[in-house]
């Protein structure tokens, strides 16, 4: 479908509604208009117009703006659900977060759930949102200075299908990585004047525990020094081959609290597809491994896995529940440009995919999980979400400040992006650094320079 409008800035919101829908080769032409508190829009498909008429009264142009977006979008998606015969899940939705637009709805004293019904979210939707909220309950604040701290570490042991990350096989970057610690630590030393109340660090990859010990103990050296209240640690371990008792042990040693083990499945055949080098006993072993040393475990598993039944991803959460950890993960399969089944242009079932989603939800609910964090993104199978569960008392900080954008991320590395959050302002400030690790490598003073602009700015 193609989309003309004479309203520019509503182009990319209404291409946004027109991917939740089958691409059907139609022609759709929109024409907008404001005047004071009335919105009018005028779609045209195949020859079918309606209109829609919507008041909202406002103060600023930045309300005009966003009510603007959202009866336009509103507008779309009748039309295209009418034409097509199908409700979405997330109705006209189509933002990343939605529970911190629920917030922002109920901070200025809107009923948040009448929007999100206005907007056709389906009502377990609502429930879920609800719940989200619940759970954030004595973590979730929004105070100026507090800040979590982000070390990328952009080496895996291979590259996954579905993996659209700006990472590589460590065999091909390799080369680079003595100067990438250095350079990294560089960074990090640069960075501890600017960080305020630290709510939690978060190293993540790629795979950091694909460093061997020499590297990973400079890797946590260099972060000690900030971390100074003791605060949440997490390191996202990762992927189960590449674990070994003496990374681990040097995780303790250096105050880690929290580990991620990744299988994203655990079918042998599906792994094998994805182009995982280990296997489901790994995943065990590597999970009793960690047990041993105290940390909270968070797991990962993806619902729409190249060729993965509802059976096997069944199979495969029961499996994870089972193992007991405190945080579990259900991402939906999201096909992005640089992955390589997005350039196998794999056609995914979403009917399949949301059945795997509700089975989760179920399953999860009632082996004692609450949902804690959730966000979506374009282009995902059934167009449905990831959403974080936890164990009551073992919700992630980190999780829940990165997805509502609450606290500043002061994130360090390659293809890092820090966010400064004005709170009073509501508004958030964006920086981010080289994709590639050789450009990384080359500018990393002026890395440096504009990061402390960026945070000592205010």
């Amino acid at each position: 479908m193609t989309i003309e409008t004479n309203a520019p800035f509503l182009e990319n919101e209404l291409s946004d509604v027109v991917r939740l829908f089958p691409e059907d080769g139609a022609r759709i032409v929109h024409a907008f208009s404001q005047s004071g508190d009335l919105y009018e829009n005028i779609f045209c498909i195949d020859g079918k117009t309606a209109e829609f008429h919507d008041t909202m009264p406002t103060s600023n142009d930045l309300e005009r703006k966003r009510y603007a977006k959202r009866f336009s979008k509103l507008a779309l998606y009748k039309m295209l659900k009418a034409r097509h015969g199908v409700s979405m899940p997330w109705g006209a939705l189509t933002g990343i977060r939605p529970s911190k637009l629920a917030y922002t709805e109920r901070a200025a004293g809107r009923d948040w759930q009448a929007l999100f019904a206005a907007m056709d979210v389906d009502v377990e939707n609502i429930r879920l949102t609800k719940d989200i909220l619940r759970a954030q309950e004595g973590i979730y604040r929004r105070r100026e200075g507090d800040c979590d701290l982000f070390v990328s570490v952009p080496f895996c042991p291979s590259k996954c299908v579905y993996c659209s990350f700006i990472t590589a096989d460590i065999r091909y970057t390799r080369q680079y990585l003595d100067e990438y610690m250095q350079t990294l630590r560089r960074e990090t030393e640069a960075s501890a004047a600017l960080i305020g109340n630290l709510r939690s660090v978060y190293i993540g990859g790629g795979t950091p525990l694909v460093l061997e010990p020499p590297h990973l103990k400079m890797l946590l050296e260099s972060v000690a020094p900030l971390r100074r209240n003791g605060c949440e640690y997490t390191v996202e371990a990762g992927r189960p081959d590449v674990f070994t008792e003496e990374k681990l042990s040097l995780l303790k040693e250096y105050g880690v609290t929290r580990i991620c083990v990744n299988p994203q499945s655990l079918s042998d055949a599906t792994l094998e597809r994805i182009g995982r080098k280990h296997t489901a006993k790994d995943v065990y072993c590597a999970y009793e491994m960690a047990q041993k040393y105290g940390f909270d475990i968070n797991m990962d598993l993806i619902a729409g896995l190249t060729r993965e039944s509802y059976e096997e991803f069944e199979t495969s959460l029961r499996k994870a529940v089972a193992l007991d950890p405190d945080n579990i993960t259900v991402h939906t399969l999201c096909l992005k440009a640089g992955a390589k089944l997005k350039e196998e242009h794999a056609r995914l079932d979403g009917e399949t995919v949301g059945r795997m989603v509700d089975f989760s939800r179920n399953l999860l609910r009632g082996a004692g999980y609450e949902p804690y964090y959730m966000y979506r993104q374009k282009y995902q199978a059934g167009n449905r979400e990831n959403t974080g569960w936890t164990k009551p008392g073992k919700a992630c900080v980190y999780n829940i400040d990165i997805m509502e954008e609450t606290a500043d991320n002061l994130a360090v590395g390659a293809n890092a992006v820090s966010k400064k959050v004005h709170t009073g302002e509501n508004r958030i400030e964006r920086y981010g650094s080289p994709k590639d690790i050789p450009t990384y490598l080359h500018k990393i003073e002026e890395v440096i320079e504009k990061k402390r602009k960026l945070f000592s700015a205010s």
